[in-house]
């Protein structure tokens, strides 16, 4: 056994083979130094603080005593059950899909001029991104002067000595945003609030909700499995636990297993469950619909959004009309306004590509298996169209981190395919400085984790590259400029050393004077030739949303704003 302590130099003495002069003082993240952000600073400490971990040990084994607690935090806070009614919901679960599928469908509601409430998680660079109105994340004013209210309230009416399953103590990071999505929904008087499960479904805290308009199931994985259960049948019990008497339900095609279970959850319900149709059944006199997310995947999302909406809309339109009338999940000809919000519809870090100068990110949050895959067939179309227009010889990296309890072997063993020079792996920690934003700080994994969980998938990369048939069918590009059997790997302390290393100075973006340049050992630099001297280098992002949204921070100002 190594105390914490020890474990981390052990870390940082294999790291500083790559990087010189590192240290535990110049990777720790310390939300003392950010002073401006006091609303998030605030919201951070309820990762960590005492009750959290209480809420977590207590309702690991009693799962209901979640909506439960949900029920006080929401009265505490000003709230009532019967008050979200007025929010006319739309309630979105899934393991694959279900933020995509909520994002076309909010976009599609707004398309008619409705004014929308989105709430979804996680967020990619800022917490104010969860909640959303009209598409636009809600400024920080905005989200300073509801998050005090609801702070307050609960910090005054807390209960010291009470159980967490009462809802006494402070709520939980989750719970809270939660809480205070509601709140600004009912303040600002959306029409319509898309709501976007957290975890599984039946004992999420969104599921607070009693009488939301319509509900959704997004395609179904293994994700999840501590909480969840660890078979695609026990998963789909928990994603089922969304659906409301007499309230009409939507999912797509699902594993036979899944399906059969969908179906017994709405019998014992009492809700009418229907199976959208594909995409292309869809009457459009000839015009193929047009999706703003890229990925095949992203047709059944766009089906199921477009039952959705045309469900919400129908009860909007003959507010009299039972919801037990509701027609069977036909194909019907899509309004203008549905075409439009499918087409512009943006959801960033799925499928998302960005260029800056000569280097090509490809972006996608994918998580577990079933969405890898996905991510590995679009990004070998994606990457193979681009590289069609390159002047020369173009560079393939991977930078890659996955979290909890997720496979992060099976992961790798579908990118192993896509041919890349380098396999890059970090942690979900945007700067190796203390100026980090407080958006993105996690208190509830330490740093020495995080890094010994990015030499564990450097470790299964090697594994998978061992004996690979590098001429298979199916590869990107059939010759690699790296010359070796494998691709060369390396773990970087943060994503921006990560990025700099990779971008070897070609993105104007990283190459900005403000940032501050971790150096690299001369036999490091001299690894990155490759990088230096390709017409291009394409740069895969994935196995975390929140790698993801760290990237996005560096490489794009919009988001940081």
């Amino acid at each position: 056994f190594l105390p914490e302590t020890q474990m981390l130099h052990q870390i940082l003495d294999m790291l500083s083979e790559i990087i010189p002069n590192l240290s535990s003082s110049n990777i720790h993240l310390n939300s003392y130094f950010l002073f401006t952000q006091d609303a998030i600073c605030t919201l951070n400490t309820l990762q960590t603080n005492a009750s959290a971990l209480q809420q977590v040990r207590q309702e690991r084994n009693h799962p209901q005593q979640q909506l439960q607690a949900m029920q006080g935090f929401l009265e505490r806070a000003g709230l009532t059950v019967e008050e979200l009614n007025r929010l006319n919901i739309i309630h979105v679960t899934g393991t694959k899909g279900k933020g995509s599928t909520c994002a076309f469908t909010e976009k599609i509601l707004r398309s008619y001029g409705f004014r929308t409430g989105f709430y979804s998680s996680p967020h990619l660079v800022q917490v104010r991104e969860r909640i959303r109105i009209n598409g636009q994340p809600i400024g920080k004013d905005i989200f300073s002067k509801y998050f005090w209210q609801i702070y307050g309230r609960l910090e005054e009416s807390k209960v010291d000595g009470i159980t967490p399953a009462s809802g006494g103590t402070m709520p939980a990071y989750f719970r809270f945003l939660t809480i205070l999505a509601f709140h600004v929904f009912l303040q600002e008087k959306v029409d319509v609030a898309v709501i976007e499960v957290g975890i599984g479904g039946a004992y999420d805290c969104t599921n607070i909700i009693r009488k939301p308009w319509v509900c959704g199931v997004a395609s179904l994985g293994i994700d999840h499995t501590q909480i969840l259960g660890d078979t695609i049948e026990k998963i789909a019990w928990q994603k089922g636990g969304i659906f409301k008497p007499g309230v009409p339900a939507f999912t797509v095609s699902q594993p036979e297993g899944a399906m059969a279970v969908l179906r017994d959850r709405a019998k014992e319900i009492q809700c009418p469950l229907w199976l959208c149709p594909n995409l292309d059944d869809y009457q459009t006199d000839g015009t193929a619909l047009h999706l703003g997310l890229a990925g095949k995947h992203q047709r059944w999302n766009a089906s199921l959004a477009l039952q959705l909406s045309n469900s919400w809309l129908k009860r909007r339109c003959s507010p009299g009309k039972s919801s037990r009338m509701v027609q069977p999940a036909t194909s019907f000809r899509p309004s203008s306004e549905m075409m439009m919000g499918l087409a512009n519809t943006e959801w960033p870090g799925r499928n998302q590509t960005l260029r800056n100068g000569e280097v090509t990110y490809f972006l996608d949050g994918a998580h577990t298996v079933r969405s890898m895959q996905a991510c590995v067939d679009w990004f070998k179309g994606s990457a193979a169209q681009h590289e069609k227009n390159a002047s020369g010889p173009v560079a393939r990296v991977l930078l890659f981190n996955a979290t909890g309890d997720r496979d992060s072997a099976a992961m790798l063993k579908l990118l192993v395919p896509c041919h890349f020079d380098f396999a890059v792996f970090c942690p979900n920690i945007t700067e190796a400085i203390v100026s980090c934003n407080a958006d993105q700080q996690n208190f509830n994994v330490s740093v020495e984790n995080m890094l010994t969980r990015c030499m564990d998938n450097q470790r299964s990369w090697h594994l998978h590259n061992r004996g690979v048939d590098q001429g298979g069918a199916g590869l990107l590009i059939e010759e690699r400029l790296v010359p070796d059997n494998q691709a060369d790997t390396l773990v970087f302390p943060c994503i921006l050393s990560a990025l700099q290393w990779i971008s070897q100075g070609r993105d104007a973006v990283l190459a900005d004077a403000n940032k501050q340049v971790l150096a690299v050992k001369p036999n490091i630099r001299a690894k990155a030739a490759v990088l230096r001297e390709a017409a291009q280098i394409h740069v895969l992002v994935t196995g975390s949303l929140h790698l993801v949204g760290g990237v996005l921070k560096h490489l794009s100002p919009t988001y940081s704003n």
